[in-house]
């Protein structure tokens, strides 16, 4: 099994000039330690279970692009990008444009965006759209991503998007392009679009974990797709606690995720020293996970 982690709390006690060194230590500390991939949220409030809103947050793309000069090895990526947020051709040359200044290790983690997006996009002044018109442009946001990385320029016409000509270039560097990733556990509309278009998923850690993978292999039989080439993930918060009192627990529950199919966990790093929790992590459980 692979870890991750997801960087979501920015707050420094020196205040925003101590933001760029905290977030680039972290990444550049879970890739010394075995972590394989490093994520952001797409929000522009901080969220409630994080801190108030008037907490810090970064926007998420000019995030992963410092990120990709401060790492070396690890997978960068939005988790997950609110499909309203961005036009799909600009996306689709953001995540490009992150996998070329990469070396090729950028993905596409994408969804519809959750309830409570709407107040900063209220606040911002975005779209966020009713729930059906946000699972109609995720569909059309990814087949234009994948029509632009396929090096098809033909134009592209869908009920919300328009696009004259589909040219991407440079072309990306990961082939045959970035893996996208999917998020949301809904059964009838998001696990079917990771059946038919997705790499990988992202699931909510809960008692139905198990039922939603059936229910994807379900989507994958009827859409013709191997469900073993699909990857799973979950998010999982990381909290070793003070002195890795926790880390018994967490390994016991990696392991149970390991045997019911999920390959890869990603989760933020929890407790009041982030830098030392990873470290505890590294140490405890990044090198048992890898062996399961």
């Amino acid at each position: 099994m692979n870890l991750g982690i997801a960087i979501a709390d920015f707050t420094r006690t020196g205040g925003p000039a101590g933001i760029a060194r905290h977030v680039s230590r972290l990444a550049r500390t879970a890739e010394d330690l075995g972590f394989t991939r490093v994520a952001v949220m797409d929000h522009l409030f901080q969220i409630g279970i994080v801190g108030p809103p008037q907490q810090e947050m970064l926007e998420a793309y000019t995030t992963l692009g410092y990120l990709a000069a401060a790492t070396e090895r690890v997978e960068l990526l939005a988790l997950v990008t609110s499909v309203g947020y961005r036009e799909p051709g600009l996306l689709a040359k953001m995540v490009t444009t992150l996998d070329v200044l990469s070396e090729g290790r950028a993905a596409l983690g994408i969804g519809i965006g959750a309830p409570f997006n709407i107040v900063e996009a209220r606040g911002l002044g975005l779209p966020f759209p009713p729930v059906v018109e946000r699972f109609e442009r995720l569909e059309e946001t990814v087949r234009i991503c994948l029509q632009m990385w396929s090096g098809d320029e033909k134009p592209f016409t869908g009920r919300h998007y328009r696009l004259e000509r589909t040219l991407n270039s440079p072309t990306t560097v990961r082939r045959p392009h970035p893996p996208i990733l999917i998020g949301g556990s809904g059964e009838q509309k998001t696990l079917r679009l990771v059946a038919e278009y997705g790499n990988a998923c992202n699931l909510f850690h809960g008692p139905d974990l198990r039922h939603k993978l059936d229910v994807l292999r379900q989507h994958c039989d009827r859409a013709g797709r191997d469900y073993d080439q699909i990857e799973k993930t979950v998010l999982l918060p990381f909290d070793p606690g003070a002195r890795g009192e926790n880390i018994p627990v967490l390994l016991a529950e990696l392991r149970r995720l390991d045997r019911i199919g999920i390959d890869h966990v990603i989760g933020p790093v929890r407790g009041p020293d982030q830098h030392a929790a990873l470290e505890m992590l590294g140490e405890g459980v990044v090198t048992e996970a890898l062996h399961f």
